[in-house]
């Protein structure tokens, strides 16, 4: 029974603080339309991009950020490995190659773009070294 306890008790943990990234950018638009949130768009290099590992780890992966996704926004990561064993599927390289043409024509990374639900710019930002709670008034800052 202790064990049972205990293994109820991770996976709340565990599922109440997961990322909730869009796997699909149609489908975030579509959320993003349902919920009327904006799009917090992010470019990655999530094996080779150093501040893109670190902005990952401090703040995409943080509770704060997590709660406040889950209440502000809609999150989608186009990423873009290099390593062969951490490549995408075809068909998830290819739609983050024309959101790049979209979005980020100079190929900056880390980028991070704050779309209406339509899918319009609002504002943009990259790397920037501060904790996650300046992170996220810094993505609201872009709302204004």
């Amino acid at each position: 029974m202790k064990y049972l306890i205990s293994f109820s008790f991770l996976l709340t943990a565990v599922f109440g603080y997961s990322q909730n990234w869009a796997t699909n950018f149609d489908d975030a638009k579509a959320k993003a339309e349902k919920e009327n949130k904006n799009i917090l768009l992010v470019f990655s290099g999530s094996d080779w991009c150093g501040p893109c590992m670190k902005l990952d780890k401090v703040v995409w992966q943080s509770a704060d950020f997590q709660m406040e996704a889950n209440k502000s926004w809609v999150i989608y990561k186009a990423d873009f490995p290099k390593k062969k064993a951490n490549q995408l599927s075809p068909e998830l390289t290819e739609s983050n190659n024309k959101l790049a043409e979209k979005y980020n024509k100079n190929g900056s990374f880390p980028l991070v773009v704050l779309l209406d639900k339509k899918g319009k710019i609002i504002g943009m930002t990259g790397f920037k070294n501060v904790s996650a709670q300046d992170y996220i008034k810094l993505i609201h800052s872009l709302e204004k």
